[in-house]
């Protein structure tokens, strides 16, 4: 079993989701700044990014395994191991936090993975990036447009299990920041991206 090796101790991740406020503008503005994982589509965003996460087999078989992002690349599902590069981790759960690094716990999306997974890397502080939760005013569900199957996101399971990882991210110091344009997720405090760059700037 694969195991994520805590590769930035102390940094900032900024976690890049999939939610319709999700912009080029802000992705821009984490590079270079922070540690960047990208989940799913949002490679295409920042294909600088270093980490690519993404759990479902379906979606690294619609992108061919994303053969061009060279940086590390994980996801929890049997299936995409037949993509070159791309490290399966082991599902252990559907709440709350993973502390062994071959395993994460589900949260039944992507988002909260990556969460597990910034954890894992070392990461000292979260951001999260277009973790709307919801369709925005004109329906869009994604800031891509529909995934190829059309599944409809399920987002009441996953608000529901967000607050699981409240405790466990507390016990271990790692605060949390929902970043996002616009978001229904209030499990955690919500900032303007700007101004928690500009706390990392004062603090460098």
């Amino acid at each position: 079993m694969p195991t994520v090796p805590k590769r930035w101790p102390g940094e900032t991740f900024v976690l890049l989701g999939g939610g319709p406020s999700l912009t080029p503008e802000d992705v821009v503005s984490a590079q270079g700044h922070t540690r960047v994982i990208a989940i799913n589509t949002a490679c295409l965003l920042a294909p600088w990014a270093d980490v690519l996460y993404a759990c479902d087999g379906k979606w690294w078989a619609w992108h061919s395994g994303v053969p061009t992002f060279t940086n590390p690349k994980y996801s929890i599902d049997p299936a995409a191991a037949k993509w070159p590069g791309v490290d399966v981790l082991a599902n252990t759960g559907p709440l709350g936090l993973e502390l062994d690094p071959t395993g994460l716990r589900t949260g039944k999306n992507s988002g909260y993975q990556a969460i597990n997974l910034a954890v894992h890397l070392g990461a000292a502080r979260i951001l999260l990036l277009g973790y709307d939760m919801a369709p925005s005013s004109d329906g869009r569900t994604h800031w891509h447009g529909d995934h190829p199957d059309r599944q409809p996101s399920p987002y009441g399971a996953m608000l529901e299990a967000f607050p699981s990882l409240v405790e466990p991210l507390a016990a271990i110091g790692v605060p949390v920041i929902n970043c996002s344009r616009r978001t229904v997720l209030k499990t955690f405090p919500c900032t303007p991206l700007a101004d928690e760059l500009a706390r990392l700037e004062r603090a460098a």
